[in-house]
């Protein structure tokens, strides 16, 4: 048996790693949060610890890497239209995760789009697809709801009729007397 020599050794099981677990290759080129507005404008891998996983308006979805999101250098958005393809991004609140993508600016942070699961490399890659009965514009606490059968329609009753007045009214006496003469 032939034994490599350490640097040749390395180098086979760097190659080997990166044929096995893809995501290998990305691990040692992400960047911290705090360095990713020096690279707006490039396709980039950032990594971090995603703090919370808040669902905005309109189905729109942010990761905040920091506990105070106005001042965190970074954030990752999700539309509406892409989560259902990339999945339960809720279950990766506490997770270090890596997102790759191009670096843009938003509102004076830099901010990556994640529209693929793809581009989620660490913890990221293992997050279940959506409930199904999930509803982007309601948070998800929203269904279509069940089928039911249709109520029965109000009952109508016929109008209450005025008292007639009779036509024959007797005359009265002193009406007639009253009269010209």
């Amino acid at each position: 048996m032939h034994i490599l020599p350490d640097e040749l050794r390395c180098k086979v099981l760097s190659i080997s790693l990166s044929l096995l677990f893809p995501a290998f290759l990305f691990a040692s080129d992400c960047i911290p949060i705090t360095e990713a507005h020096l690279h707006i404008g490039e396709d980039q891998c950032v990594t971090g610890k995603v703090v919370r996983v808040k669902h905005l308006g309109r189905g729109v979805t942010r990761f905040d890497f920091c506990q105070d999101s106005m001042v965190c250098p970074f954030t990752v958005v999700v539309f509406p239209h892409d989560l259902k393809r990339i999945g339960n991004v809720s279950q990766l609140q506490n997770q270090v995760i890596e997102i790759h993508g191009p670096v843009k600016e938003y509102d004076g942070r830099a901010e990556i789009v994640l529209s693929q699961l793809r581009q989620l490399g660490g913890t990221g890659l293992r997050i279940p697809p959506l409930p199904k009965k999930f509803d982007v514009e309601n948070k998800g606490k929203y269904s279509a709801g069940t089928f039911s059968q249709p109520k029965a329609p109000y009952k109508t009753y016929p109008k209450k009729q005025t008292a007639a007045i009779p036509i024959n009214v007797p005359s009265d006496p002193e009406s007639e007397s009253a009269g010209p003469q």
